[in-house]
């Protein structure tokens, strides 16, 4: 199936660019971070404790992530749990 969320795609900057948003303000820790395509909200991948990333699409709908990662430009879309190019 492919994804036909991906023309909602966006290039927003960062909010966050020093790392995870919610992390940042509450102390905690990240293993790799995910930029939200849609309104540019940075959060922690699933690997990470808080799972930000997910957390952010649940309260949003929010379909596409990336990869927030230097040298990374892989996206994801959650609504149809499948890569975007």
């Amino acid at each position: 199936m492919a994804c036909s969320h991906h023309v909602l795609a966006k290039d927003p900057p960062a909010r966050t660019p020093a790392g995870c948003e919610e992390c940042l303000a509450g102390g905690g820790r990240w293993v790799q971070l995910r930029l939200c395509r849609s309104c540019g909200h940075v959060g922690c991948c699933d690997s990470s404790p808080g799972k930000h990333a997910t957390g952010h699409f649940h309260s949003t709908r929010h379909p596409l992530m990336r990869s927030f990662q230097p040298g990374e430009s892989w996206s994801w879309c959650y609504l149809d749990e499948e890569m975007v190019a």
